[in-house]
């Protein structure tokens, strides 16, 4: 099995099992053609209910390209195991881990690829952003690029922007699970059985990102579509523009892509 893997990713937690998935679907790579390396004997047998196909062992394999989906603080751990089988080279979706100590970690020349994917992907419906290392080429951008397309959609950026790449889109679906919570509870607030309130959050929510993305209008065009003079979602849209909303979401990236560069030094 070895000689078969085109591909190994490192790390056999929920994103990992979601870049297996997406790349049989997609057609990137047979199951067999896959491999998953965790030291965890449970995280393997988990791996091997979850992708049946896909082969499991607690070390890296020889000759192989490899994608990192480890926490951050195991990174460099792995790294040695990585550069004794050779890897050919590295896509890492570890967050905050800036391309050069990857690459210090392994031989010299190893392309290395990062990326800051978000949890969506788990769904298909990823967004991620790649920079490519030192020792990348294009090919090594595109095969990164490749890879994560199985899962969703890919910007190709430099590696200064992915702090703000993680402020905003990495750690952007937590915002939008806040925002149903507040909706839901809000909806409750107004006399709305709970499980009624959900529901409508729930399908608001997909609703408006559906037609966001399947329209080319800016998104705040879509927003006056929707707002007639004087009507109901003036006067909620009025409340949002007298708290600040828009200065709100300013500041909240900003702290979290901040975060993002204090994590990476």
């Amino acid at each position: 099995m070895s000689a078969m893997a085109r591909l190994q990713v490192i790390g056999g937690g929920k994103m990992g099992e979601a870049l297996l998935a997406g790349l049989v679907s997609y057609g990137w790579a047979d199951s067999h053609e896959l491999r998953v390396v965790d030291p965890d004997p449970a995280r393997r047998d988990a791996v091997t209910g979850a992708a049946p196909g896909v082969s499991v062992s607690g070390e890296p394999v020889a000759d192989a390209d490899a994608v990192i989906a480890v926490k951050p603080d195991v990174v460099a751990a792995v790294l040695p195991a990585l550069a004794a089988a050779g890897v050919g080279r590295v896509l890492s979706i570890a967050a905050g881990v800036r391309t050069g100590a990857i690459e210090a970690g392994l031989p010299p020349g190893t392309p290395v690829v990062r990326a800051m994917p978000n949890t969506p992907a788990l769904v298909g419906q990823g967004a991620a952003a790649i920079a490519a290392g030192s020792a990348a080429s294009g090919e090594d951008v595109a095969w990164a690029r490749g890879i994560l397309e199985a899962v969703g959609t890919v910007a190709v950026v430099s590696e200064a922007d992915l702090d703000a790449v993680t402020g905003l889109s990495g750690s952007g679906p937590a915002y939008l699970f806040r925002l149903a919570e507040a909706l839901r509870a809000a909806g409750t607030a107004q006399g709305l059985d709970p499980a009624t309130a959900d529901a409508l959050t729930r399908q608001t929510l997909l609703g408006a990102a559906t037609l966001l993305a399947s329209s080319s209008e800016d998104p705040g065009r879509l927003r006056e579509n929707v707002t007639s003079p004087g009507g109901t979602t003036a006067a909620g849209l009025a409340v949002m523009d007298a708290a600040d909303f828009m200065g709100l979401i300013d500041r909240v990236v900003d702290a979290a892509t901040r975060r993002s560069r204090e994590l990476g030094q």
